[in-house]
């Protein structure tokens, strides 16, 4: 019997080297990371997510363990002078509802945290997901928890969107993760 070798291609080596290697091969989540002058803690048990949008400066996942449902907490980011103000930014989100404000428990509450102004919204109804100006899905019995970290080099906009039990569950890690970092 006569034995032939072939040449890996590159894919295929870095696959088998996987496979023999998977902890040196797979970037572990962080558990800090930085948007902007601001360093957040990922709370236990949220997942660390790779951003598919350069909009996007960080996502994390919480998943609840019992129904599987999840929640996603979105980072953004756009420099001094981008992104609008806090009113407009809160405005948008609350527009991101199907039903009109004043049915969807809408709250915001000011804060100051340090030096810096943080802006909290509340907001519950059926969440219209999707990019701007794209095709939107109703999202029914969804809550969008959000802050708005006001800050010399530009604001940092974090929001929470997902079912109402799993959102609720999870504001108070939200609050300590947001405050944490200021």
């Amino acid at each position: 019997m006569k034995l032939t070798l072939r040449p890996l291609s590159l894919a295929a080596f870095i696959g088998l080297l996987a496979s023999f290697y998977p902890a040196a091969m797979q970037a572990e989540s962080p558990t800090t990371f930085k948007v902007s002058e601001f360093t957040f803690t990922r709370p236990a048990g949220w997942e660390w997510v790779d951003v598919a949008s350069p909009m996007r400066k960080a996502q994390l996942k919480v998943v609840d363990a019992k129904t599987k449902t999840s929640a996603e907490v979105i980072f953004f980011y756009f420099g001094s002078g981008s992104g609008g103000g806090t009113k407009a930014n809160v405005d948008r989100w609350l527009g991101q509802f199907q039903e009109p404000r004043e049915k969807i428990n809408a709250k915001i509450e000011e804060t100051t945290i340090g030096k810096h102004k943080v802006t909290y919204v509340q907001a519950e109804g059926t969440y219209k997901s999707g990019m701007p100006g794209g095709p939107q899905t109703p999202m029914p019995g969804y809550v969008l928890a959000g802050a708005i970290i006001e800050a010399d080099e530009g604001s940092v906009f974090v929001r929470l969107t997902g079912p109402k039990a799993l959102a609720d569950a999870s504001l108070a890690d939200f609050k300590k993760m947001v405050e944490g970092a200021l």
